[in-house]
């Protein structure tokens, strides 16, 4: 057992335990991932007609797009419960549980019969789902980045943080490659039935990363950690949380709202834009979703070797100010109505931006938490922040532009700016180094010691 606040010689990690964390991590995400990211599209594409019929389209797309941001409202409880199982029992059963909950949950939205079907219950019932959906990807990253951080080495920490945002490209890829060729094949056979087919085949895919993720070591940081954080009440993790590291629950809201927030916007709001505002076809909204995951998937290794060479708080401000720099021409891009200038505005987003700022927030939001409160402080700080941002973020663009009566993108540009400056503030203020662990433990049992004597 290490002293409280050293770290594990990583070294001596077994090779083969590394290649296994980045398998768990990547597929694993990814598997999660496709799951999520498949609901927005579908939201914006075929949940709205399907569980919300109306005979305003614009008014049904912002139903489904709600439905959407009640699962980021499940996110923050989850963040809260899985993260205080995260640091006082590991971060391995939180990982494996994530999945089970995703895949059953996708799986049966699959099987939910139509509002013309059975009425009022096809939508509380996508509700009830998509809040057990929002549950389990609320469970997931948090846990993949603390893993991701505390088994790498010093100045592998981008490389290895950009593990979840990989899996996360690669499941939004398949995603979203899976919308585009069902939709090719022909609108009465995708909105009938077939769009239900990838959510069905969730329920295997869950079944896969869950074994996959059964082989995951734990993190080596966790292990070294004094026996007796295991045994910290529920209330005492949350006590050592705030208590100790108060400010990097700020820090981390506040980052991580500026990224949801953009990357709402690009992946899921300007899918809803273009389908109603720019009658683009969901197939060519998709495939520019699907462009952009694939150079991501080739960009975001490269921003993590960015990230170990100049340090996160500098790439982190450089993003910011290219959000702001970007929040109009995104705009521009879409309103050619052109499919390329479309497909660019979205590699450029979500392909380029949002790994970018992906990669560098991990590393950036874990070190700003001890061992023993990382996975609750990230869960607590992002999902509560990623709720509000992300869940609402593109319902809130969507209304702007609808309430503008000339379908003006000024109000959502504006939206991205703030994300942008999100980024700015949060690279200033952050922390630059973990704090060391087990500072508020070790106090609390010297004061029940000295009351003991």
């Amino acid at each position: 057992m290490t002293a409280p606040g050293s770290q594990p010689d990583q070294s001596t990690t077994p090779r083969v335990s590394q290649k296994r964390v980045g398998a768990a991590i990547v597929v694993g995400t990814a598997l999660e991932y496709f799951d999520f990211f498949l609901y927005s599209a579908m939201a914006a594409l075929v949940i709205g007609p399907t569980f919300f019929p109306s005979e305003n389209s614009v008014a049904s797309a912002m139903a489904a797009l709600a439905t959407f941001g009640i699962g980021f409202l499940a996110r923050p409880f989850a963040g809260l419960v899985f993260g205080i199982i995260g640091d006082k029992f590991g971060r391995k059963a939180v990982l494996s549980w994530s999945l089970i909950m995703m895949g059953i949950s996708s799986g049966l939205m699959g099987l939910l019969p139509s509002y013309a079907t059975i009425g009022v219950a096809a939508p509380i019932l996508l509700v009830v789902l998509r809040i057990v959906q929002g549950v389990g990807a609320g469970a997931e990253f948090s846990s993949a980045i603390a893993v991701s951080y505390e088994y790498a080495r010093e100045g592998t920490r981008g490389r290895l943080g950009s593990l979840p945002t990989l899996g996360v490209n690669l499941g939004v890829f398949c995603a979203s490659l899976t919308v585009a060729g069902l939709a090719l094949i022909g609108d009465d056979f995708f909105y009938s039935w077939g769009w239900r087919i990838p959510f069905v085949a969730s329920f295997v895919l869950a079944l896969v990363g869950y074994v996959i993720r059964l082989k995951l070591p734990e993190s080596p940081e966790f292990t070294a950690m004094p026996a007796q954080e295991s045994k910290r009440s529920w209330s005492r993790v949350m006590a050592d949380l705030f208590r100790s590291d108060w400010r990097g629950l700020v820090i981390v809201f506040v980052v991580y709202a500026g990224y949801a927030l953009v990357a709402t916007l690009w992946k899921t709001f300007s899918l809803s834009y273009l389908s109603e505002f720019q009658d683009v076809s969901g197939a060519v909204s998709s495939f520019g979703v699907t462009l952009a995951s694939l150079f991501a998937i080739i960009w975001t290794p490269i921003c993590g070797r960015l990230c170990d060479a100049v340090p996160v708080q500098r790439v982190l401000a450089f993003g910011g100010a290219l959000v702001i720099l970007y929040s109009f021409p995104f705009f521009w891009l879409l309103d050619t109505g052109n499919s390329f200038g479309i497909w660019i505005a979205l590699i450029l987003g979500t392909g380029a931006l949002a790994p970018l700022l992906s990669v560098a927030a991990s590393p950036f939001m874990a070190r700003q938490f001890a061992t023993n409160t990382r996975v609750t402080g990230l869960g607590v700080g992002k999902e509560s922040s990623g709720a509000v941002a992300a869940g609402f973020g593109p319902v809130v663009a969507l209304g702007l532009v609808s309430a503008s009566g000339t379908a003006s993108t000024t109000g959502v540009s504006m939206m991205f700016a703030a994300g942008g400056v999100m980024f700015l503030i949060a690279a200033w203020k952050g922390k630059t180094t973990a704090p060391q662990v087990g500072s508020i433990t070790e106090r609390s049992l010297l004061e029940g010691a000295h009351r003991g004597s």
